[in-house]
Order: C-alpha cells, then sequence, then structure tokens
C-alpha cells in the first residue's frame, strides 16, 4: 500500500522561500514515485492506496488520510514538540548547505551534505517512532515525509 496523492496544508501559513519551496516538490515528488504507507488492519483501515493531507493544526501536525475514492481512511496528530530539535537542526544545515553551494569547495559542500543527511536520518527515524501503530512507513517514506514536516514546521 501507498499515497498515491499528497497535499500541504498551509492555510495561515507565510509564503515559503525559493530553496523551501523546491524542498517540498522534490519530497513530494520522490513521494509520489515511490513509497510505502501501511495503515494497520487491525483498526479497520481501509486498504490503499491513500491520498494524505497534511497539515499543522492546533501545534500538533495532522495526517488527514482517505481511500484514493475519498472516503475517509484515518486521521492522526502528533504532538511536534519531538520534532522541534531536530527540524531546527535540519534547516539550520540547510542554510549552511544553501551557502556552501555558492562559495565553498566540493570537499567542504560534501562534508555539509553528510552532516545534512545525518539530521535527515534522525528525523526520519524519530518520525516511524511516533507513527508507530498508526501507520508503517519505510526509511525512505520517513525520510520524505520528514522533509515535508519541516517545510510545514517552518511555516509553523
Amino acid at each position: 500500500m501507498h499515497i498515491c496523492h499528497i497535499e500541504i496544508d498551509t492555510v495561515g501559513m507565510p509564503a515559503p522561500t525559493a530553496e523551501i519551496e523546491q524542498e517540498r516538490k522534490v519530497a513530494i515528488f520522490d513521494l509520489l514515485e515511490e513509497n510505502t504507507f501501511v495503515l494497520p488492519a487491525d483498526r479497520g483501515a481501509p486498504d490503499g492506496p491513500y491520498r494524505l493531507t497534511l497539515g499543522i493544526r492546533d501545534k500538533r501536525l495532522v495526517f488527514d488520510i482517505d481511500t484514493e475514492d475519498g472516503a475517509k481512511a484515518a486521521e492522526f496528530h502528533l504532538s511536534l514538540s519531538p520534532f522541534r530539535q531536530t527540524v531546527k537542526d535540519y534547516w539550520q544545515i540547510c542554510e549552511s548547505y544553501f551557502s556552501a553551494v555558492k562559495t565553498l569547495p566540493p570537499s567542504q559542500i560534501e562534508a555539509i551534505d553528510m552532516a545534512r543527511r545525518g539530521i535527515h536520518n534522525e528525523g526520519a527515524r524519530l518520525l516511524q517512532e511516533r507513527l508507530e501503530g498508526k501507520a508503517e512507513v519505510d526509511t525512505d517514506t520517513a525520510r520524505r515525509l520528514f522533509t515535508l514536516i519541516c517545510v510545514l514546521h517552518f511555516g509553523g
């Protein structure tokens, strides 16, 4: 099972920077190309594929999930608190990376990118933990969803 469509609820959020918008577009494209997203059958969730709307409401991350034909599949809310430091670290390293690609040699850019990937992996691992019992995602899907959480968090 997988996500066949994704929307980001940006109501009430400031307009993203060009870099943020690019991160969002790439994450959505990659996510839709290949992902694993399984809702637990023991909770009576319908089979996918799923349409996912990600948003922030009342300082909580909201996963609003419908089936491909629009029937409600699930909705769950996660506290943003566990993600705050990782998101902050991720954006700080991204800022360094965006600056580095303009001026630094490839070896230094590579070092910053390795650090960025490490923080990204930590965010994906945290997301997988937080989704336990709600949805099962593979590492690549978790990484792409974490990028989208960062985009949302930036605006929130």
